[in-house]
């Protein structure tokens, strides 16, 4: 299937679901952490548990949070987000699932309601014991060069970023909501994720046994791309680029 007919399908198509990952926000500026030379591959994260058990696990990762903050603060959405955000505009979007915590879906104009944040949000803080919410801006002012990791004035819990860590469970709400969403539609396009990284990177097969029309946007080829329907490698600007003008009037 070559790029128009995909346009073709997405035209007809009423129940759209995107699944992005890191490589749609790298153009924003974001990098992604898992690729080579990532952060991930030089920085051993901080687990769940310890963040949990341990007073330096704890100040460790709010001091990494200090350091790596302002590239959320920063960014702007690019085109593949606001590309997204067009096909709610038409109608056509079921609903976005993302493995992303930067919050560039939402500032690009996909309403929150259409929108699962697998890996959590890095827009907001969280006490684990009383669940109270927090601002991220407030809680990383009022780390000094050293301090106690934060904690939540209602009730004393530990306060942690939004974000899943490695070894946290996985949210089940959101969990739950993305699998219906991959069960109920009719075009699943992944944009800019590797697929490795489970159970997240199960929804697009889930869409694909179900009857949907897969399509793949990435840069490198992923491990499922035999089950792809519509596939492209390459920059995913550019690809929002060439299929916008072919939908111009769906």
């Amino acid at each position: 299937m070559n790029l128009d007919d995909f346009a073709a399908k997405l035209r007809r198509a009423t129940d759209i679901v995107f699944f992005t990952g890191a490589g749609i926000s790298t153009e924003s500026g974001i990098p992604d952490f898992r690729s080579p030379g990532g952060k991930w591959t030089r920085m051993r994260p901080v687990y769940f548990d310890e963040f949990v058990s341990s007073e330096e696990a704890r100040v460790q990762a709010w001091q990494r949070k200090k350091e790596s903050y302002h590239l959320y603060k920063e960014v702007q959405p690019n085109i593949g987000h606001t590309s997204i955000s067009d096909f709610e505009k038409r109608g056509k979007l079921l609903g976005l699932i993302t493995q992303n915590i930067d919050g560039l879906h939402s500032r690009g104009g996909v309403s929150d309601d259409k929108i699962v944040e697998l890996h959590g949000s890095d827009r907001t803080v969280v006490c684990l014991s009383c669940r109270k919410e927090f601002d991220p801006d407030e809680v990383l002012a009022s780390l000094g060069e050293e301090f106690t990791s934060p904690r939540c004035d209602a009730c004393d819990g530990l306060l942690k970023t939004g974000t899943i860590s490695f070894g946290q469970p996985m949210p089940q709400a959101a969990m739950q909501q993305a699998q219906v969403w991959s069960e109920a539609a009719d075009v699943f396009i992944v944009v800019g994720s590797s697929l490795v990284v489970q159970p997240a990177a199960s929804f697009p097969v889930i869409a694909k046994q179900a009857g949907a029309l897969l399509a793949i946007v990435n840069r490198e080829a992923t491990h499922i791309e035999s089950l792809a329907d519509y596939s492209y490698q390459g920059e995913i600007g550019e690809f929002f680029r060439q299929l916008n003008p072919l939908l111009a009037d769906a």
